[in-house]
Order: structure tokens, then sequence, then C-alpha cells
């Protein structure tokens, strides 16, 4: 797969990004993460995926990290914009998640958002400053790829 382009890879879900060989997690000084830690964040995932902002927001506000990434590098602002959860979308923007940030495909909350055609995050995102043409495939070439007119205005600034 080393050689699709950027619809093949936005499209491919058994793609890993290459994490097959990924190294053990670690904590800030090191000391490998233990199956404990590794099942709660594996459930902070799992809570973002299900739009459980309350619980999401309350383990930020206790010190979780708000560009906390999973092994496929994407970050629980992409896995809330992808499942549609704009209620989560904003608080994650509150606290200061990276709009910036890519996962392991090259892809973007931004782009997650289009491929979604979620307008309400859409917005969101752009206002809080994410670049549509960042990520492989950007958010614009998502827009143009599956053919979401209404999703390209707003990133042409339409809204």
């Amino acid at each position: 797969m080393a050689d699709a382009g950027p619809a093949d890879r936005w499209s491919d879900p058994t793609y890993d990004g290459g994490m097959d060989d990924a190294p053990q997690p670690r904590t800030d000084d090191g000391d490998e993460l233990t199956p404990a830690q590794l099942d709660f964040l594996a459930s902070v995932f799992e809570l973002v995926r299900a739009g459980q902002t309350d619980t999401v927001v309350s383990f930020l506000d206790r010190g979780l990290p708000v560009n906390l990434t999973n092994s496929k590098g994407d970050s629980l602002l992409i896995l809330a914009a992808y499942h549609k959860h704009a209620d989560l979308v904003r608080a994650l923007l509150e606290r200061g998640a990276d709009t910036a940030r890519l996962n392991d495909r090259g892809q973007t909350a931004l782009g997650s958002a289009v491929f979604r055609n979620t307008a309400e995050i859409v917005t969101d995102l752009l206002d809080a400053g994410a670049d549509p043409e960042l990520g492989a495939p950007s958010a614009v070439a998502v827009a143009e790829f599956f053919e979401l007119p209404q999703m390209a205005g707003l990133l042409a600034g339409g809204r």
C-alpha cells in the first residue's frame, strides 16, 4: 500500500499507517505503561467514539492530555470529529486541542469532519484555525474527491 494515493489511504480500513512495529507506549519518565494504564487509555478513546462528552471532559480537566493519540496517531479531536460529536469537538478545542495534528495516515480532524459531511464541526474547526490544505489528503481534497459541494464551499470561506 506504500504507493497508494491519498484517496486510497483514506478509504482503506486495513491500512495501519505502518504501526505494526510501534514501540510500547511509555510514560514521560520513560517507564512502560502498565496493562491497567493501557486499558484506561483505550477506554478513553472508546468514550470519545461514543460521544461521552462529560466523562471525557472530566478526565481532561483532571490532567488527561488533550492531544492524546492512539496507536494509529488518531487524536481525541480526530475521533470526535469523525464520529460527529460536535459538543465534544468544541470541548476539546476549548481545551487547546491541536487542529493541525495529523494521524499516521496524514489525516486531520477537519478532513474527518469533511468526509463525514458535518458542517457544524467543519465550521467549528475552521473557526479554531484548522488549515483546509493540511493533510494527505487535505480537507479540500476530500471534499473534491467525494464530491461534497457544501463542504467545499465551507472550506473556501462560503459559510
